[in-house]
């Protein structure tokens, strides 16, 4: 069973408010349930459903997937009623919550796997009004960081799912490591009051972030660095860093005889590093450092 909590006062818009989508990324986890105990129905005008645990099965776990049937939530959108496990869960969000919503938000962080600058983030998409309507949500989250994204492959996301339907959708990132600190669901905390209070919802005003969010975009596929081999990984640079095409990333070990030299790797544009494996052994495909750029 997949927990949910509704809030409802009175006609008005529907934040559909989902973590856990990923089961080791816990400051949404956390800060919604928070929310369910405390958000007063006085406070609000419409209607709030709060789903913290989006992947049940993968949270209890403790793992990114679902132990039932290794189903990643994140790409298993639209679903299917009579598929796996987490095919059907996500046909449900499909088809009975998302039309239900006006806006959504979806808390990620990094997981047990990466770190990430804290972010809200929007997708450009071909609807122009939605696009503008969601970074404008992205923006008033009021985390450090404000991401433009193009996916890699935004078939089977829920992102997707939620933005075919003419929804606001805004996702986050806030760091990783499969864990969470007191800075990170204070961020969690603060978004979700200011989305809900951009939503028209919250009858509160904005909690006002310490400076502007820089604006960031991650536009192609060459921000993305992916090992070519298995060993372990050393990266040249951290998190935030300011880097040029060209620059030494990260080098790799191999693991299976000593003296020999590295692999290493290097920027293939100029940018920051926004993402970064969190952990220091890597496999062939694994993403170990992702770049950004500013908007321009």
């Amino acid at each position: 069973m997949t927990p949910i909590t509704v809030i409802k006062n009175g006609e008005g818009q529907t934040a559909l408010l989902t973590g856990g989508n990923h089961g080791d990324e816990y400051e949404g986890i956390t800060s919604l349930l928070k929310l369910c105990s405390t958000l007063k129905q006085e406070n609000i005008q419409g209607r709030v459903i709060i789903i913290p645990m989006m992947n049940h099965p993968a949270v209890v776990a403790g793992s990114r997937v679902s132990p039932i049937d290794n189903g990643n939530m994140n790409r298993s959108f639209p679903g299917h009623p009579y598929g796996t496990m987490t095919e059907r869960m996500a046909d449900y969000y499909n088809r009975v919550l998302i039309p239900l919503c006006d806006a959504a938000l979806d808390i990620h962080s990094g997981g047990k796997t990466l770190d990430i600058l804290p972010f809200a983030a929007a997708h450009r998409l071909d609807n122009k009004a939605q696009e503008m309507r969601c970074i404008e949500g992205a923006r008033l989250f009021g985390a450090p960081y404000c991401f433009y994204l193009e996916e890699m492959d935004a078939t089977q996301l829920y992102d997707t799912a939620v933005e075919r339907q003419g929804k606001v959708f805004v996702t986050t990132e806030l760091h990783g490591g499969g864990t969470s600190s007191p800075a990170t669901i204070k961020m969690a905390d603060t978004g979700i009051h200011n989305f809900l209070v951009y939503s028209g919802i919250l009858k509160k005003n904005y909690i006002e972030p310490d400076s502007d969010p820089v604006e960031l975009e991650i536009p192609n596929a060459s921000c993305y660095l992916q090992s070519e081999h298995s060993g372990i990984l050393e990266l040249c640079i951290a998190l935030g860093d300011e880097v040029q095409k060209g620059d030494l990333i990260a080098r790799i070990y191999s693991t299976e005889r000593t003296g020999q030299a590295p692999a290493e790797y290097f920027a293939d544009t100029d940018g920051i590093l926004a993402a970064r494996r969190h952990l220091a052994r890597v496999e062939l495909g694994d993403t170990f450092a992702v770049l950004a750029r500013p908007v321009t």
